[in-house]
């Protein structure tokens, strides 16, 4: 029996595990990457040192204008799954900090080069500098058109990315190709990216690294914070737990809404352990003047910042920042929004609309937190997707 043909759009991470799924399973697959070569934001993620999964998975670890689609695609292809795929094509993990999976070799392009011949040992073609302008049906065979080329399949995968990263050289394109194929968009933008802040006098504590909790406020209510290294800057504030929240205070800023983000200096005290322990402190050095009481407490750019506040503990536990913006889609790591899920079904990532047109990756309104849950995103929906476009019809 002749093989299913199945062209996949974009050689990332999911496009990778796509083209794997699919030709594992029978297929003759097409990769086609508008890059010099594949795999290029996974060459970058983690620092360059790429971390691929976390064996620990937070209730709150992707986000969704659909909640709870991602899951029956997570649990097709599961951490403990992936771990063992990369394991068996030469990836020695190592646990960091309690879950986050790191390649040993500590270099990202590891996982890359890995995932590049496994695809070429199973026959993957892996066509580069292929910018796809269009894709459409014509009688039961779908066509993607690049410059000077139409290929043919009867299965297409699109896994384009999004307009996150300058380090992708992505441009959101997919998106324009699944709403030409009618498809809905969640808008996308920036996520897991700093947050711009209105300036009140802030400007003095730029390039302090501090730890922290950070509690994000839309229209005064809290949805959200996080713990962690805060990064101040003299735009506002970034680092990991920032990034954690962006996606909610991005949206929420474009439909017009107030968000406010509260920093707490020194989380582990409560308000009233707090007040105890600056009153011991003066005690114990009476001498000090106002400019030396934070010594050995805060970074000094800090403490001089936190030291013109009216009410030092409410400085210290609650310090007010509006946000006002956001850094670009080029200084974003992921995007929030994309491809409507609700048009997708979820047990095989195929298009309610068109049949024999799948998804996988970014390009679908699936994010993750920070902690390498955006690549298990990335290795799940690239499986799924690939083992079901392969599928044989009746027809072929």
């Amino acid at each position: 029996m002749e093989k299913k043909r199945v062209i996949v759009t974009g050689g990332g991470a999911s496009g990778l595990m796509a083209a794997i799924a699919a030709a594992e399973n029978g297929a003759a697959v097409t990769i086609l990457e508008q890059n010099e070569k594949p795999g290029k934001k996974i060459c970058a993620t983690g620092n360059g040192k790429c971390n691929f999964t976390n064996i620990q998975v937070p209730s709150d670890a992707y986000r969704s204008e659909n909640p709870g689609f991602e899951q029956a695609v997570l649990n097709q292809f599961p951490v403990e799954d992936t771990v063992k795929f990369f394991t068996r094509l030469g990836i020695y993990p190592v646990n960091k900090n309690g879950g986050y999976l790191y390649p040993h070799s500590g270099q990202a392009a590891s996982v890359a080069e890995v995932l590049c011949m496994e695809a070429r040992n199973l026959g993957v073609k892996i066509k580069t500098n292929q910018k796809v302008q269009r894709v459409f049906k014509e009688q039961d065979i779908w066509k993607v058109q690049v410059e000077g080329w139409i290929y043919e399949g009867e299965a297409v995968i699109l896994s384009n990315g999004s307009k996150a990263s300058a380090i992708s050289g992505s441009d959101g394109s997919g998106y324009e190709l699944a709403a030409a194929l009618g498809h809905r968009l969640i808008e996308p933008l920036p996520a897991l990216t700093a947050l711009k802040c209105k300036n009140t006098g802030f400007s003095g504590w730029a390039g302090v690294r501090t730890e922290g909790r950070i509690t994000l406020l839309v229209d005064g209510k809290k949805v959200t914070e996080e713990t962690g290294e805060l990064q101040l800057t003299d735009y506002g504030v970034s680092g990991i737990p920032v990034f954690q929240v962006s996606r909610y205070g991005i949206r929420a800023l474009k439909q017009g809404k107030n968000v406010t983000l509260i920093l707490n200096f020194l989380p582990e005290f409560s308000r009233e352990q707090l007040k105890a322990f600056l009153k011991i402190r003066k005690e114990n050095c009476p001498y000090k003047g106002k400019k030396d009481f934070l010594t050995g407490l805060f970074p000094d750019k800090l403490a001089k910042v936190l030291l013109l506040a009216n009410d030092l503990e409410e400085a210290i536990s609650s310090y007010p920042l509006k946000v006002t913006g956001y850094q670009s889609f080029e200084q974003a790591q992921v995007c929030s929004g994309g491809v409507d899920t609700t048009q997708v079904n979820a047990q095989t990532l195929e298009s309610t609309r068109n049949s024999g047109l799948y998804f996988a990756g970014e390009l679908l309104d699936i994010d993750g937190k920070c902690g390498g849950y955006n690549l298990q995103w990335a290795w799940s929906s690239g499986y799924v997707a690939g083992v079901n476009a392969s599928k044989m019809s009746e027809r072929v």
